[in-house]
């Protein structure tokens, strides 16, 4: 049994997806329907632009799904169906992408959609303000304790169960440092600040959860044709009513990764396929359920070797 699992934020490159695009017209359609929606050049700054201009949180998002969705295509192209999967999830972002692959929102919705979080998941917080660090070698439940012992006053909670001994908190800038530190001292290996411009899947992104929610009001959402993991529940929805409630959950409740891939794997799935740019997704599957394959789908290569 298959799952097709779809990246996060921090997968981004400059050049993603380009040579599908020129591969498949089918994947070139996917980025030129993204930048119609836009109303700007997206694909170019995809392929040849700044680092660091597509690092900002409303470019990477609607690019990484873009880059997603092109390799579905693709594969689509090459006889492989979305319903091969017995499951879709993705990691944060990710769940748009699976979304969108399994047909419940239209892409341009997803691109319009994704600019919207984006841009208001980088507003919610003042730069500065807030936080994230990845916690390894300890699991959720120690995390937990640590986050409140070190919160006071202030918010810092777990953001992402990543696999069984990488666990990313998130909050009020200070607050993530004191939660580091204790880290340290109760035995963690690492405990790392993050590159980021905002403390995403925390309390302190309500004001995005509101935008949020009056953006999906406005949008269709259809059945998928294969069940979502939903990040926040770890567990299997169809529902569209059920599916936009968890899309504004998402913003500020945790990415439940590691519970998605086990309620996956104990539910018979044994291959993972990776949907897009980087293999980060497949590391954490590989520490979450070691006997699953897995196989990063991101260039023609990629796709020529499930033929070989």
């Amino acid at each position: 049994m298959r799952a097709f699992v779809f990246p996060g934020q921090g997968a981004q490159t400059i050049g993603m997806g380009r040579a599908l695009a020129e591969t498949w017209p089918a994947a070139k359609a996917v980025f030129d329907e993204v930048d119609e929606a836009l109303g700007e050049n997206l694909s170019a700054l995809i392929w040849e632009g700044d680092a660091d201009t597509l690092t900002l949180t409303r470019n990477a998002q609607p690019a990484l799904m873009a880059t997603s969705v092109a390799a579905m295509r693709a594969l689509e192209a090459e006889g492989f169906a979305i319903t091969d999967a017995a499951y879709v999830a993705g990691h944060s972002l990710g769940e748009y992408s699976a979304l969108c692959a399994a047909g419940a929102i239209s892409l341009a919705d997803t691109a319009r959609l994704l600019r919207i979080r984006g841009t208001a998941m980088q507003d919610a917080v003042p730069v500065g303000v807030g936080a994230m660090a990845a916690i390894l070698g300890l699991d959720l439940a120690q995390v937990d304790e640590i986050a409140r012992e070190a919160a006071g006053d202030e918010v810092c909670q777990a953001a992402n169960d990543n696999d069984p001994a990488q666990v990313v908190i998130s909050g009020h800038k200070a607050a993530v440092e004191r939660a580091a530190a204790l880290a340290k001292e109760r035995g963690a290996k690492r405990a790392l600040m993050l590159p980021v411009s905002a403390p995403f899947h925390c309390a302190l992104m309500q004001p995005a959860a509101t935008v949020m929610a009056e953006a999906l009001a406005g949008v269709d959402i259809h059945e998928p044709a294969v069940p979502l993991v939903a990040n926040v529940r770890a567990e299997p929805v169809l529902q569209p009513g059920a599916i936009r409630q968890l899309l504004v959950e998402q913003v500020t409740g945790a990415v439940r990764w590691r519970e998605s891939v086990q309620l996956m794997a104990g539910q018979g799935v044994t291959e993972f396929w990776e949907i897009g740019a980087g293999k980060a997704l497949s590391g954490m599957i590989k520490r979450i359920a070691p006997g699953a394959v897995t196989r990063a789908i991101g260039t023609p290569a990629d796709i020529e070797a499930l033929n070989g």
